[in-house]
């Protein structure tokens, strides 16, 4: 029997793990090893390490470090950001990435999603959807949630479905540390449209916003800042 997994998600800001807030405000929280043995021992079901500062650059560096991260975690990771070549994908899974994560790239030329699958397996390509409402529309955007793209949603899931993406990572810009709970419409949207695993993110505040989600029937429901504070040394 399927289960939805619990995903921790650890931002990381100049080589810094932080909690972000809107995707405009970023609270430092520790050094990126340090919150990864934290969830490792927690019992989470996954870890996703994005690296921000790559992802609004354009250029993956996270392969440089993140072996030292992981050094010592027995949970499954997937790491992302700035991801603009098959090499990206190779580099990160060279270094300790079970999955990788593409966010911008896989959006202005989807090609590489296909290409990351046929390499290294459909199972290890993710692709990254941050979306927040415009004018009460959900609208698509790239570099870390500061450039809105011209596709709607409804084309950017059908592209990554039919493109060979073996998950779609969807996070709400809007509820992004908000601590309101998930955006559930947002989710049940995703769900009806695409028939790949989904893992949902955005606004966790308490327990009580996994269970709200719990009959969507995600495959995974992620969340970063409930997992992490900044007394996180």
């Amino acid at each position: 029997m399927l289960t939805t997994r619990i995903v921790g998600v650890i931002n990381i800001l100049d080589g810094i793990a932080v909690q972000s807030l809107g995707f405009k405000r970023y609270l430092p929280i520790g050094k990126p090893e340090i919150v990864v043995d934290y969830l490792n021992q927690w019992g989470i079901d996954d870890i996703v390490v994005l690296d921000i500062e790559s992802s609004v650059a354009g250029e993956c560096s996270l392969y440089q470090k993140l072996a030292g991260y992981t050094e010592n975690c027995r949970t499954p990771v997937s790491a992302g950001g700035g991801i603009r070549t098959v090499h990206d994908i190779e580099r990160l899974i060279s270094n300790g990435a079970d999955k990788v994560v593409i966010n911008t790239k896989a959006h202005e030329d989807p090609s590489i999603i296909r290409l990351g699958a046929q390499k290294f397996g459909e199972q290890a390509i993710v692709v990254s959807i941050d979306v927040a409402r415009v004018d009460n529309e959900y609208k698509v955007f790239v570099q870390s949630g500061n450039r809105m793209i011209k596709q709607s949603l409804f084309e950017i899931l059908k592209q990554c479905q039919d493109c060979g993406a073996g998950e779609i990572f969807i996070n709400s810009i809007d509820r992004d540390g908000s601590k309101k709970g998930y955006d559930l419409e947002l989710f049940n949207y995703v769900t009806t449209n695409v028939s790949i695993p989904i893992v949902g993110c955005g606004g966790v505040g308490k327990a009580g916003h996994f269970l709200d989600a719990f009959p969507l029937k995600l495959s995974g429901l992620a969340a970063g800042n409930f997992f992490t504070t900044p007394n996180i040394a």
